[in-house]
């Protein structure tokens, strides 16, 4: 059985949105894009890219497919992002494309479909894609969180967890913290169950 985790650049006060470059998502009058630029250093880059590297399955949500289906494929495959992500196993779901531009990606209709990808890969990667990975959370079907946390704050913007949108669960730590040398502190944590709090947190 694989796993589906969720690779996410984030700020401190948890904006995910445009990480890359300016005009990437300026939905709701975002006028960060590119804030990851400036934290950028070769260890941080080595770690996102060993990540990239041990994914069998891209998955997307619909926003974030169309970013990245009218970025990386452009890119050709001397950039080593582009060539893995232009020859693996992709899929979207959304209920409003019937068919994919991106070579090698899949339309699926709903979460349940990306939860049954775990019968035929073993690591299922999520990156980006806010609303899709909080439905996959929601229904249970998201097993581990792996966080690149930049040290800046932006105050605008799509946050994963935010609002009474949010989905209570409990982490657990999987892996040691890596901190680089720009600041950036990387998190990775496994989803196991609900949360325990006040005095259930003794017995």
């Amino acid at each position: 059985m694989g796993t589906i985790s969720l690779d996410l650049f984030m700020t401190l006060d948890g904006v995910y949105q445009g990480p890359g470059g300016a005009d990437e998502d300026t939905s709701g009058g975002f006028t960060f894009g590119g804030w990851q630029a400036a934290f950028a250093d070769a260890e941080s880059g080595a770690a996102i890219m060993s990540g990239i590297n041990r994914m069998d399955a891209l998955l997307l949500g619909r926003r974030t497919y169309d970013i990245f289906a009218g970025y990386w494929p452009l890119r050709g495959d001397s950039n080593p992002i582009a060539e893995k992500f232009n020859s693996m196993d992709k899929f979207v779901v959304t209920r409003t494309l019937d068919n994919a531009s991106w070579d090698g990606t899949t339309v699926l209709a709903a979460g349940e479909e990306a939860a049954q990808l775990k019968d035929h890969y073993k690591e299922i990667h999520i990156v980006g894609s806010g609303d899709l990975a909080g439905s996959l959370l929601a229904a249970g079907f998201l097993d581990r969180l792996n966080l690149f946390v930049y040290p800046i704050t932006l105050g605008t913007g799509k946050r994963i967890f935010s609002g009474d949108g949010g989905v209570p669960a409990a982490f657990t730590l999987a892996e040691p913290p890596q901190v680089f040398p720009s600041g950036v502190l990387r998190l990775v944590y496994d989803r196991t169950g609900e949360p325990v709090t006040g005095l259930d947190a003794g017995s």
